[in-house]
């Protein structure tokens, strides 16, 4: 039994209860912040002061409800050439050539803003503005694009030096009050150019500092604090990216950033834990619940799980790691391997072997769970805490473990190529 759950359920003193949850509940926040918002921990904190664990129940599903269902709109502008399209095919995870994906090529190729909904997530959409700099751009394209309220946050892209467009976009973004990221996209491609034609004095950093340094410059005129993050779009694990992705995440309202994190590609074990923690929290918060309703008798009796919820549940946290059918095939086909190479690395797929418990004690605690969620108060509690929490740990545990080892075969895979 986890410990600080069931140090809740054992006490009876509201303040003490109230204490419990929020000391239980901020170690399992991640890094980039919690999917709980300071409103909703306010009314769980006070449902427990006032003796109503009912209204802490329904406060928690109410706030897990608006996480997996909050809509994400992220525009993505830029002048034309600069990147926009395949930057927007990177964060929805899908190749260039996909089906689906934002049309790139060498001549312009997005002539009205166009929604991307993500493939997994289609909540969280993502939209393509027109670039500038073309003969059929308007003189003040964006004038009225950039006052659309449905957008949570702007992101320029640009593909050179600081332009007067890029200046003209963030201070029109600026003077709306929202808020804006500034992606310079296409450092792998200068850092080729610079290496070629300076080879003697090339450095990778300087480079890289002179393209930083130069955006922030033009930036700060406009903005007191810029952040500039650079990138390449057929690169996503190096330079800034990742950092980019954190950052994001950080910026996020609570209530949004559970499916943001859902989004995290596998670029790193960093990712992939940060991923575990988020979809851990939620499971916490879940059983917890759960353990809370099964103090009202009969109500545990009547939410039983079968089976065939549990093997779809897993299914579920294998999408979240990007390991569904789908994405298996996808990575076997950029590697140039068969599926079944990058099956035989992972262990959830194996269900049977994740449930099967026959021993005495698993059938007692069957039966024991059977009367207790009749009699309700504490041991349903526990057991209903047990029934929903440690299977799933598991499953999230083993899914993660598979997700690293994945990404490991194709670092590995990767790296030999380039010898």
């Amino acid at each position: 039994m986890d410990p600080l759950l069931l140090n809740v359920i054992k006490k009876n003193d509201s303040k003490q209860l109230a204490s419990e949850f929020l000391s239980g509940y901020k170690t399992l926040v991640s890094e980039v912040g919690g999917i709980l918002s300071q409103v909703s921990l306010k009314r769980i904190l006070k449902g427990f002061e006032k003796g109503q664990p009912k209204d802490v129940a329904d406060e928690i599903q109410r706030a897990l409800q608006s996480a997996e269902n909050a809509r994400q709109n992220v525009a993505v502008i830029g002048q034309s050439g600069s990147g926009k399209s395949s930057f927007i095919n990177v964060l929805r995870g899908i190749g260039h050539e996909g089906a689906g994906s934002a049309s790139v090529g060498v001549v312009p190729t997005t002539r009205k803003k166009t929604p991307y909904p993500h493939p997994k997530y289609p909540n969280v959409t993502f939209w393509d503005l027109p670039g500038t700099g073309t003969p059929e751009s308007l003189p003040n394209p964006y004038q009225e694009v950039v006052g659309d309220d449905n957008y949570d946050y702007f992101i320029i892209i640009s593909s050179s030096r600081f332009s007067s467009n890029d200046a003209f976009l963030a201070q029109k973004i600026q003077e709306k009050g929202k808020k804006f990221y500034f992606v310079r996209t296409k450092v792998d491609s200068d850092l080729y150019n610079e290496s070629k034609s300076k080879p003697r004095s090339f450095n990778k950093e300087t480079v890289l500092q002179q393209i930083r340094d130069n955006c922030l410059i033009n930036l700060s005129k406009i903005v007191s604090e810029p952040t500039v993050f650079l990138v390449s779009n057929f690169k996503s694990k190096e330079f800034d990216f990742p950092k980019l992705q954190e950052t994001l995440l950080q910026d996020l309202p609570a209530e949004k950033r559970y499916t943001a994190l859902l989004l995290l590609p596998n670029l790193s074990e960093s990712f992939i834990q940060l991923k575990r923690a988020t979809i851990k929290e939620k499971l916490w918060l879940t059983a917890f619940r759960a353990a809370i309703l099964a103090f009202i008798p009969l109500t545990p009796f009547c939410c039983g799980f079968e089976l065939s919820e549990h093997e779809r549940d897993l299914k579920q946290y294998q999408s979240h790691f990007g390991l569904d059918e789908e994405s298996v095939s996808q990575i076997a086909q950029n590697l140039g391997t068969s599926e079944q190479e990058i099956y035989s690395l992972m262990k959830s797929t194996d269900f049977n072997s994740l449930v099967k418990d026959d021993s005495i004690i698993a059938n007692v605690k069957k039966c024991a769970e059977f009367v207790f969620s009749v009699t309700g108060l504490l041991p349903s509690s526990v057991f209903q805490f047990y029934k929903v929490y440690f299977l799933h740990l598991k499953f999230i545990d083993t899914v993660a473990e598979d997700a690293k080892r994945v990404l490991a075969k194709i670092e590995e895979m990767r790296s030999g190529r380039m010898k």
